[in-house]
């Protein structure tokens, strides 16, 4: 797998193309620019598998409507964050599909396995492919998604964090902004997953 980030929109959100080797793609929360994510998946010569939100925050589904409406790909989301106010998710939601904690799912010639990891937002997931997590506004490098939004919860991010922290395996965390990093990282530098 191929790991293509464009940070996008004001708010510089990590949008995710991931590349399997059908020449087939996946694209993690096109936060805005749908123009701009098309134009790379097609110079890449690839196809678009779907669309997989790690939550419904207007600032990650920008670009979702435009860009399934030019590949009539599918569209993934949980269900918790459907209920999220239009405030924040810049009206209406649109998906075709909705996944669940512990759904192995097989798209683009990859399999992601999704944990649900509320708190961010009631729906909030982070999707793990082999050793890497794309975990949304659940998990940044030495910090943690703000819980202060509708629909967040701190003790439920707590809980979700307490999890995260006590999963073994070496991950490379993908986060919706900022930079990489590591679970063991994490793990050992983050204050809220000590």
């Amino acid at each position: 797998m191929t790991i293509h980030p464009l940070p996008l929109g004001y708010l510089q959100t990590n949008c995710y193309i991931l590349q399997g080797d059908t020449g087939r793609c996946l694209v993690i929360d096109p936060a805005d620019s749908a123009d701009v994510i098309f134009d790379f998946i097609q110079a890449k010569g690839l196809t678009l598998d779907a669309i997989l939100l790690t939550h419904g925050h207007f600032d990650h589904v920008g670009a979702v409507k435009d860009l399934a409406a030019e590949t009539d790909c599918p569209v993934y989301i949980h269900e918790a964050d459907l209920q999220l106010p239009p405030a924040i998710t810049a009206g209406k939601l649109y998906h075709t599909h909705t996944y669940a904690e512990g759904d192995e799912i097989a798209l683009a010639g990859l399999t992601f396995k999704v944990l649900h990891t509320p708190g961010h937002t009631p729906g909030s997931v982070c999707l793990c492919i082999e050793a890497d997590m794309f975990c949304g506004d659940t998990l940044f490098q030495g910090s943690c998604g703000r819980t202060d939004l509708p629909g967040g919860s701190p003790q439920t991010m707590r809980q979700t964090l307490h999890r995260l922290s006590q999963l073994e395996g070496s991950y490379t965390l993908w986060p919706g902004h900022g930079q990489s990093t590591t679970l063991a990282q994490e793990k050992r530098y983050n204050p809220y997953l000590r």
